[in-house]
This record gives C-alpha cells, sequence and structure tokens, in this order.
C-alpha cells in the first residue's frame, strides 16, 4: 500500500468565491430566491397553461356539445 499519511493530514477547504460562512449562504440563497424561483414558477405556470390550450385544441373546450 501506499503512503497516505499527507492526505489525510489535509483539511478540506470550504472556501467559495463568494466567501465563507453564513455570508457565502445569505449570497446563495438570495440568488436562489430572487431569480432561479421566479424563473421556475414563470416555467410551470406557462408549461400548464400550454398543456390546457394543447389539449383544448385536440379535445376542445370543455362543457357540453354544442347543438
Amino acid at each position: 500500500m501506499g503512503d497516505t499519511s499527507s492526505k489525510q493530514d489535509a483539511q478540506p477547504t470550504h472556501e467559495s468565491a463568494f466567501g465563507t460562512g453564513r455570508r457565502a449562504e445569505f449570497f446563495v440563497f438570495a440568488i436562489i430566491a430572487a431569480f432561479i424561483w421566479p424563473i421556475v414558477a414563470v416555467g410551470v405556470v406557462g408549461g400548464y397553461g400550454f398543456l390546457i390550450w394543447m389539449t383544448q385544441m385536440v379535445l376542445g373546450p370543455p362543457g357540453p356539445p354544442g347543438g
């Protein structure tokens, strides 16, 4: 086997491009809350509207048959 003592002594660094600790966590939360979730919400609502629109194009509008 090889000597792994140098690998065991090395401490992992948790530094990111945004800093460390609570500040980085808040920055990531702000990006998610302000940019990612609104885009996801618009995509979900738009996708649901498109699904309903296509369903009505194929099956016709809801309600009793016209007479």
